[in-house]
């Protein structure tokens, strides 16, 4: 029972210093993981929880972020950490009394602990500079946290609400052309020219990961001679498609890719007007395109929902609100075949994806990602082919969503 309140001593002491920094001295050492004496109790930092290869012995004195604080039926309940982002976003509370003040705040925190982190800052202050406030005279106060963080090397780097501004800012001290933002699938390409492909992709790819962190942007990076590469490529698939399917010479299919045309259904169903802005386009021929486009989009799909049949698709998915013939088609030919299959689906399997594998990035192909299927669009069809089917109630996702957006309004 003296334990016991021992415990429940510790655990109402520290539950408040949650998110904060502390410092201790090291009792020993189990199984790579660090029993440390803060005072009135033990906390552990866990072996991955070390930056690189750091080593301790009984007695030295060591600074560790509190990650969290929680109630274990035995051992310690301080878990510490020193390679948590926000370990370095508080060393630089400590050091640099304008950010302590709330004079600069510090926005965003990513890191590869023990090599390099980068730090996004703003100051709410015009007269102060943020990146100056954070370097200190002579780099003093940011070679204060560099030395604490084993020799971690921080890059200090200007906020701005403008994400691609932003982005360029954070793949210092690469040199950035052009940023192309698709906000839909939250991905962003970021265009250098073809000397600075190694510097913005950093060693390893260390460089665009901590921006990838950073901005919460997917983002890939291309030269200027890839991206010219694929633009002409575009341009001529996409010329193919028009002279294949509405029967057009070349120069005509050109004009339209030109115009900014980029698929059948496109042409098909826009406004009459947008087809007689262009030159050398009259009422009969805009009327003739679109003609053509609905028809071959018709047997397309006819031919879709045939094969789709084929292959023992049920109606239920068929007659599925959102999913298109072609779409039927390319989940049966992945064998979903029915709505209870289509139910069972995750989002990502369908509009596709990046996983981190051993610190790379890996592609998931989604079935339904060569028909821009965002992320959002495929939790709704999932989520209304489960309502549909009855596995989920209705009710009960609208109060979820409720309580979410209670708690995201109280955190701001």
């Amino acid at each position: 029972k003296v334990r016991e309140a021992e415990r429940d001593r510790q655990f109402e002491e520290f539950k408040d210093r949650k998110g904060t920094i502390i410092n201790g001295v090291v009792k020993r050492e189990e199984y790579g993981n660090i029993i440390v004496d803060i005072g009135r109790g033990e906390a552990i930092l866990r072996r991955n929880e070390k930056i690189g290869r750091e080593s301790y012995r009984p007695n030295d004195r060591i600074r560790a972020y509190i990650k969290d604080v929680r109630r274990e039926a035995r051992g310690p309940q301080v878990f510490l950490s020193r390679t948590d982002p926000q370990f370095m976003a508080e060393l630089f509370k400590m050091e640099v009394p304008e950010i302590y003040d709330g004079i600069i705040e510090i926005k965003a925190v990513a890191r590869d602990p023990g090599s390099r982190a980068k730090i996004g800052v703003i100051s709410y202050d015009n007269s102060i500079d943020p990146v100056g406030a954070c370097v200190g005279m002579r780099g003093s106060r940011v070679q204060a946290v560099v030395n604490e963080l084993q020799g971690e090397k921080i890059d200090i780097i200007p906020w701005n609400e403008d994400q691609a501004t932003f982005l360029v800012n954070a793949l210092q001290p690469a040199e950035v052309s052009k940023v192309v933002i698709d906000e839909e699938g939250g991905k962003i390409e970021v265009v250098v020219p073809d000397e600075q492909l190694s510097l913005a992709i950093g060693r390893r790819g260390q460089n665009v990961r901590l921006a990838s962190q950073l901005t919460g942007l997917d983002i890939d990076i291309l030269t200027e001679a890839e991206e010219s590469e694929r633009r002409q490529a575009e341009f001529a698939e996409r010329t193919k498609l028009f002279m294949e399917a509405l029967d057009l010479d070349e120069f005509f299919a050109q004009l339209l890719v030109a115009e900014g045309f980029t698929s059948l259904e496109e042409v098909a169903y826009v406004e009459l007007d947008e087809l007689l802005s262009i030159e050398g386009v009259d009422e009969g021929t805009a009327e003739e395109l679109q003609a053509r486009a609905r028809d071959f989009i018709e047997e397309q799909n006819r031919k879709a929902l045939a094969t789709a049949r084929e292959l023992g698709v049920e109606d239920s998915l068929i007659g599925f609100d959102g999913l298109t013939p072609q779409m039927v088609e390319a989940l049966a030919k992945d064998g979903i075949k029915t709505l209870e299959d289509f139910a069972t689906c995750a989002d990502w399997e369908l509009a596709g994806g990046w996983t981190t594998v051993n610190g790379e990035r890996v592609k998931d192909e989604g079935l339904l990602e060569k028909f821009d299927v965002s992320l959002e669009e495929a939790q709704h069809l999932v989520m209304t082919a489960r309502i549909q089917l009855g596995w989920v109630d209705p009710a009960e996702l609208e109060a979820e969503e409720a309580a979410d957006d209670g708690e995201e309004e109280a955190e701001a």
